[in-house]
């Protein structure tokens, strides 16, 4: 194979990963047209049509999807190979990229990124806010940080931050009209405000722990959001219950007039895991940055906010 064509085909498995040329022109950090180029001079050396496309979008032919599924083992392999060269080198740098969902921020993972950080100033960090799930493998992504993940094959994980307190709040004048819930199976007859991952409508379930264990229920919906910001204000405005992190909502239960039920019976969710794939692709940046999750998740023996343990001062009170 000559240099220009494993030069072609790593910009196509960056345009058929990220979906577009101008994505993959900044990945690559070549110009747009650059891309647009090396791809039609594959094709036509190739004498096949590997991308259907539109003003609007870019999208793999059948034959495209065939050559992605082969050739982006192989090019991993050698994103590896370089990784290990990386680690090689006596200074951590390079670029970080993770993705989290918007909770782990004011949790943990803004005072772990910041730490982080202020240790290693060479390295570049990427952290997207996203509560969709990642394919390691494809994105371009790192590490992900998600709760109750489930890993693939070749993934591992630590558990980071702290275990999360839940709260079912609710307005005083909501509880006048609809009454206040005494067991959790109460809160099946209530106007539920419920969190939804993504656009899959995937709603969260309520978690509860019982004499025979932990459970969890989901009652119907009313409203749904992804932010649990919105949850809270539309708690507030006695639209039901909403089911929160229990430190995201103590202001408004200590400000504004929210109030909590069902406090006995509800279990913690476990800490969310910092996904990554196998040691062997592993940067010596990724290293370090899984080494100080794991110090901090050691340190991390009571649910307490991670700027307590990591010894970096945040002013995110939220």
């Amino acid at each position: 194979m000559s240099r220009s064509s494993f030069g072609d085909i790593r910009v196509f498995v960056e345009v058929a990963r990220r979906g577009g040329f101008r994505a993959a022109a900044e990945h690559l950090q070549q110009a747009p047209a650059s891309v647009s180029e090396a791809i039609q001079r594959f094709e036509d050396r190739l004498g096949v049509r590997l991308f259907e496309r539109s003003t609007r979008s870019v999208a793999l032919t059948p034959i495209g999807e065939q050559f992605y599924a082969r050739s982006l083992p192989a090019i991993a392999e050698l994103e590896g190979a370089m990784s290990d060269l990386d680690d090689q080198k006596d200074e951590v740098s390079g670029t970080l990229r993770l993705s989290a969902p918007y909770s782990a921020g004011p949790f943990f993972l803004d005072d772990l990124v910041a730490r982080f950080a202020a240790a290693y100033p060479a390295v570049d960090i990427e952290l997207i806010y996203d509560d969709k799930k990642v394919d390691l493998l494809t994105s371009g992504i790192d590490a992900a940080i998600r709760s109750n993940t489930l890993l693939g094959p070749d993934t591992h994980a630590v558990a980071v931050g702290p275990e999360l307190s839940m709260a079912i709040v609710a307005s005083k004048d909501y509880l006048a009209a609809k009454g206040t819930p005494i067991e959790p199976c109460d809160i099946l007859e209530h106007d539920a405000i419920c969190y939804a991952f993504g656009v899959g409508g995937h709603h969260a379930p309520w978690g509860f722990v019982g004499p025979d264990g932990p459970y969890t229920m989901q009652p119907k919906p009313r409203l749904v959001a992804n932010d649990m910001r919105s949850l809270l204000h539309y708690a507030r405005h006695g639209l039901g219950l909403a089911y929160v992190y229990a430190e995201i909502a103590a202001p408004y239960v200590a400000n504004d007039g929210l109030i909590t039920v069902l406090e006995k019976h509800l279990s913690s969710l476990p800490r969310y895991s910092l996904n990554y794939r196998s040691k062997r692709h592993m940067t010596r940046r990724l290293r370090a940055f899984v080494d100080l999750a794991k110090e901090c998740k050691t340190l991390h023996s009571t649910p307490t906010r991670m700027t307590d343990v990591c010894g970096v001062k945040s002013t995110n009170q939220s």
